[in-house]
């Protein structure tokens, strides 16, 4: 790995948890928004992040932490820079695990995810093998990680049929869809991008792995901690990453309303629009498919050559307008939004009709209670608070009742909140 750059080895130190082992900082890193908002504070005054580690720096560190005020302070701040010898360890260990570390600063960050992302990119991107493919473009294919056998000999021919075409698969290595997808491509000699939720640094070091990482056929990215473990807010917040990384997108499968298949491509269609987003034609009456096609996802062409696949990522056609729902989505319940933490709206289910108040109320707490079952580490009040994009007091409210249903347990000394019973980690990408 070469030489991290100073601006690098701050924003690390800002917003890394700098996982050791099973060894973590006292100070809880900062979090995506407010590490942009930290980022903006410093290009309005022209400042970069490295000049925060700078020794003469405490004007420049004393206006960073009025900017964040109230919910970071200097001292706060202070104590995150001053994990020095943690970062040294951290990359001693990602060095021996072959694994690279860039920054939004650094001018050989992935032009694509800046370009489409912007303060949405990610400001820290950990990888394992050639970056250079991370600008190649390609088909992103996403979908269930569990379906029956047809359609994963469907999405493994899509695999190689983009290997025959020259492209990457851009996907998130998960069961099911995902690997199928980039099993097909690779053991056709085709080249793969995958972007991981959790455990790179086990991945990197998988011997099946280690091959076609060396072959340069291979990359593995995640934007978090190499040791971090799964958590389904991960896994959906990374759907972007794997949009923004392609040229076009097939959703081959998805529940419809629900999932992080779903919020992600809900996400791509409503919000980023980075790519033309296809859904898979399919005629066995897939619900989650049909009500992306209303959202205004294309029907997948099926393109049977090689030389078809390359036009349809050259050349894709306009995206369809959203169609008038049907009476039956019309009236069914909307929980796209509560899909992921970036689109969680306590107040969503206060706008509604009053009488259908208490069930949306009701829909929202379930997907909250599957997030939080499924945190990867004892977390505070406010961590989860700011994951789930929620006030404290919100945040509160919840982990109460969580409490008391069992499904999450309180520590004290420190106060911390955990799932009973733990969930296993994911143990192979590919397996």
């Amino acid at each position: 790995m070469p030489e991290l750059s100073p601006n690098t080895q701050a924003i690390l130190l800002l917003t890394a948890p700098l996982i050791i082992g099973r060894e973590r900082g006292g100070v809880a890193p900062l979090t995506p928004a407010q590490y942009r908002k930290l980022s903006q504070h410093l290009r309005e005054h022209e400042r970069a992040p490295a000049d925060l580690i700078d020794p003469a720096s405490e004007s420049i560190l004393r206006a960073a932490a009025e900017a964040l005020a109230p919910k970071v302070d200097e001292e706060a701040l202070r104590a995150l820079l001053g994990r020095g010898f943690q970062l040294s360890q951290a990359i001693e260990r990602w060095q021996a695990r072959a694994i690279w570390v860039v920054s939004r600063a650094d001018p050989h960050y992935p032009r694509r995810l800046k370009a489409r992302l912007k303060d949405a990119a990610p400001p820290i991107l950990y990888g394992c093998g050639d970056s250079g493919l991370l600008d190649a473009g390609g088909l992103a294919v996403v979908g269930s990680r569990h379906v029956d056998d047809a359609l994963l000999h469907y999405t493994a021919a899509i695999g190689r049929l983009a290997a025959e075409a020259g492209r990457p698969i851009v996907s998130g290595a998960a069961r099911g869809i995902d690997q199928a997808a980039m099993n097909g491509a690779l053991s056709s000699g085709g080249r793969c991008i995958g972007v991981v939720a959790a455990d790179l640094e086990r991945a990197a070091v998988q011997r099946e792995h280690r091959d076609l990482i060396l072959d340069q056929r291979l990359v593995l990215i995640s934007p978090y901690d190499p040791a971090a473990g799964f958590n389904v807010g991960n896994a959906m917040q990374r759907n972007k990453l794997i949009y923004a990384l392609a040229d076009a997108a097939l959703v081959v499968n998805t529940d419809s309303q629900k999932g992080s298949t779903w919020a992600g491509a809900v996400e791509q269609l409503d919000k980023l629009r980075c790519v033309p987003l296809y859904a898979r034609s399919a005629d066995d009456g897939s619900e989650g498919l049909a009500a992306l096609r209303q959202k205004g996802a294309l029907s997948w062409p099926e393109p049977g050559t090689a030389a078809e696949l390359q036009e349809l990522l050259d050349h894709p056609p306009e995206p369809a307008m959203p169609q008038p729902a049907s009476p039956v989505l019309a009236t069914a319940p909307r929980s796209d939004s509560a899909a992921a933490p970036s689109h969680f709206n306590p107040n969503d289910a206060s706008r509604r009709d009053p009488a259908s108040a208490p069930a949306a109320a009701e829909e929202l707490f379930s997907t909250v209670r599957r997030l939080i079952a499924d945190i990867s580490a004892p977390k505070t009040e406010s961590e989860i608070a700011a994951e789930l994009q929620v006030s404290k007091a919100q945040a509160k409210q919840w982990l109460s009742r969580l409490v008391d249903e069992g499904v999450i347990e309180k520590t004290t000394r420190p106060v911390r909140y955990r799932p009973t019973p733990r969930r296993p980690v994911q143990s192979s990408l590919f397996g």
